[in-house]
């Protein structure tokens, strides 16, 4: 779904997408995604918006059809400063096997601390 308030807001008050993705610490690629609706708005990122044009969140919000956006849901991740903040969309099934595997990481390094001890002592 386009966020078409928010873009006909934005318009009015003579903000360009660049400006927006800056107040969000995004890149203007990915903020155009986010306003055209296939990437979605997080919470926080709708309220710093509606601070920086000056209105009511209600005024430019709306509510992203799950069929509409992407399935790589809007994981971000900030990977570093690079030139600025550089955030990226993380897929939930490589987050999730990433915490499947750090968990199996933790119990291993359990187990050889506790084999280390037996050592020390």
């Amino acid at each position: 779904m386009q966020k078409e308030k928010l873009r006909d807001v934005r318009k009015r008050k003579g903000f360009t997408q660049q400006q927006i993705a800056d107040i969000i610490a995004t890149d203007v690629s990915n903020y155009s995604r986010k306003e055209s609706g296939d990437v979605s708005i997080r919470k926080e990122e709708w309220e710093k918006i509606a601070r920086f044009l000056e209105v009511p969140l209600e005024e430019i919000y709306q509510e992203d059809e799950a069929k509409n956006i992407n399935h790589f849901n809007n994981n971000t991740i900030d990977v570093g400063n690079i030139n600025g903040n550089y955030y990226c969309n993380v897929p939930e099934f490589l987050l999730e096997s990433q915490r499947e595997l750090i968990q199996i990481l933790k119990k291993e390094n359990q187990r050889l601390e506790e084999e280390l001890k037996k050592y020390k002592k």
